[in-house]
């Protein structure tokens, strides 16, 4: 595989194309689940230092890598942890498939190439592969949000190699349980899998209430995400995990009364809050991104997206300028299926690259 040669406004750099490819495969075949990620940092640590980067593991444990040293500040911000799920790691027919492929370590993995290709410009880039991000509390991302806001951030997720995601929708997780003394299934009176059943369905009719006529990105979504029954004879209880997911304009003090008022006799257990965050078209990441994806042959989108990321932890604290943006079709995450194409991967370091040079 031949090396890319950057257009001549980005100077005389190249993109191994070889040495990409080979740092991707090598970081998805070492599997990193939320809260195991000491293999892949470390690893992502070794290649950041082999390519000339100041790297190290911080107390978090995450891979932290700068390189460069101009005044101008640039974090690249990615998250190294995956969702469980055993897939074949294969490179088959210019595709890599497995966990982590396209959430998210294409992006970081885009991102330490780009970096390395864009060094020596009038700036200190930081390339950081956080842990914990899929999981309850993104422990990775808290901690770099207690850096020095930088000039620049650019959230490593999957956006498509020619689009740039403007926001994403908060979260708020929780617990229903309900416990109550045994009964008859033949006697009166409701059983416990039976209120739950009936706070769902209320909590999900006040929902659409409130949605009105908003869907995607602007409407509060809500996900059962388990339903489990279980008594010892004496006692019966049911238990529902839920999600809601908050647009930025919906706060979660706005939906958390509701939640208790709703309970009734259920006790609510919160597991995570996290408000939703966007930025807008005019920040000062647009302009290059938009030049580099036409560079690059593309055509320029704008997305926002129904989870969250670690924009929603780093973007509210830095108040910088800030995207996501990242190889790799998300509708793939957290699926049987996940895969990135090559080809792609590759585009997304090429605009990377000038984005960085253009900063």
């Amino acid at each position: 595989m031949a090396s890319l040669l950057l257009p001549e406004t980005m100077g005389a750099r190249t993109i191994d194309q070889d040495k990409s490819v080979d740092l991707l495969h090598g970081l998805v075949a070492i599997p990193s689940l939320s809260g195991d990620e000491l293999e892949a940092a470390t690893f992502l640590r070794d290649r950041m230092q082999s390519l000339g980067f100041d790297a190290h593991i911080d107390e978090a444990g995450s891979a932290v890598g700068r390189v460069g040293s101009g005044p101008i500040s640039i974090v690249l911000l990615g998250h190294i942890d995956t969702v469980p799920g055993n897939i074949h790691v294969r490179l088959e027919e210019g595709v890599l498939y497995g966990r982590g492929a396209v959430d998210a370590k294409g992006p970081l993995a885009a991102f330490v190439a780009a970096a390395a290709a864009a060094s020596g410009i009038n700036a200190t880039i930081t390339v950081v592969g956080a842990v914990g991000e899929e999981a309850i509390g993104s422990l990775g991302a808290n901690a770099v949000a207690q850096w020095l806001a930088p000039d620049f951030c650019i959230i490593g997720e999957p956006s498509g190699w020619d689009a740039v995601c403007l926001g994403y929708r908060g979260t708020v997780s929780f617990e229903y349980l309900l416990r109550q003394d045994a009964r008859h299934t033949a006697g009166p009176g409701e059983s416990a899998a039976e209120q739950a059943l009936r706070f769902w369905n209320s909590l999900t009719e006040e929902i659409d209430v409130r949605n009105g006529e908003k869907s995607g990105f602007t409407a509060i979504g809500s996900s059962l995400r388990s339903f489990n029954t279980a008594g010892d004879g004496l006692h019966d209880e049911a238990r529902l995990s839920i999600g809601l997911r908050l647009p930025p304009d919906v706060p979660s003090n706005s939906v958390t009364p509701l939640i208790v008022n709703l309970a009734g006799d259920g006790e609510i257990e919160y597991h995570g809050i996290q408000e939703g965050y966007q930025t807008h078209k005019r920040s000062g990441l647009t302009p290059p991104f938009l030049r580099s994806i036409r560079a690059a042959g593309g055509t320029p989108r704008f997305t926002r997206k129904l989870g969250t990321s670690d924009m929603n932890v780093v973007g509210p604290v830095w108040q910088c300028p800030i995207v996501a943006y990242g190889p790799g079709d998300s509708s793939l995450d957290h699926t049987p299926d996940e895969r990135i194409v090559i080809d792609e991967y590759l585009k997304a370091i090429q605009v990377l690259t000038e984005v960085l040079n253009s900063l």
